[in-house]
């Protein structure tokens, strides 16, 4: 009985997610989002942290939320968002959807499919040329997500990014900064 109410609620969960991905489908009338010329898929692959987003329905209270991509043989990208509910102690949430790289994009635009059949758009708008800075974008600007490989960037390369979101035509008022606690210190002495 517990087990299938937990059911319950993750499918609820991940259904709700999904709608809010596609909710904002037709709304605005803006050019599409230019995705980056080339994505070396190899390079992009491993853990991005959140370090701040236009958020879908079950973000809104992520704490040290982290996607992970992991190239499949058979060209998939197997996904893993973690994240804390509602505070760094808070109960861990986890999702893998898969992710589709549409032929002709140069790895630039994924499907990224929560349930079958739909691949939700997520294009990749923005990646520095050291792999350690991105912008997931979508056509109707309703979510973003600005992603690093550490936990913690600074204001200057913050503030950039901003910059690059606004350009692609969201309001960066909707921004909300992920809680993110920072990397431990290794200890004097250790490698």
């Amino acid at each position: 009985m517990q087990n299938s109410r937990f059911k319950s609620r993750s499918l609820a969960c991940v259904a709700a997610f999904v709608a809010s991905l596609l909710g904002g489908c037709a709304t605005q009338q803006l050019p599409p989002i230019t995705p980056v010329p080339e994505v070396d898929l190899a390079r992009f692959m491993g853990p991005w942290y959140v370090i701040a987003v236009i958020p879908t329905a079950i973000e809104t209270e992520a704490y040290n939320a982290v996607e992970s991509y992991q190239l499949d043989k058979d060209g998939t990208i197997a996904t893993t968002f973690t994240f804390n509910k509602g505070a760094f102690d808070g109960p861990l949430k986890t999702y893998n959807p898969r992710g589709f790289v549409r032929e002709g994009t140069h790895n630039a635009v994924w499907g990224m499919q929560f349930i079958w059949p739909i691949k939700a758009e997520y294009l990749i708008a923005y990646l520095d040329s050291d792999y350690q800075h991105t912008i997931i974008a979508r056509n109707a600007r309703d979510y973003v997500w600005i992603m690093a490989r550490q936990p913690q960037i600074n204001e200057d390369t913050y503030q950039k990014l901003v910059a690059e979101v606004i350009a692609l035509g969201y309001d960066s008022r909707a921004l909300r900064k992920v809680p993110q606690q920072a990397l431990p210190t290794p200890a004097k002495g250790a490698d």
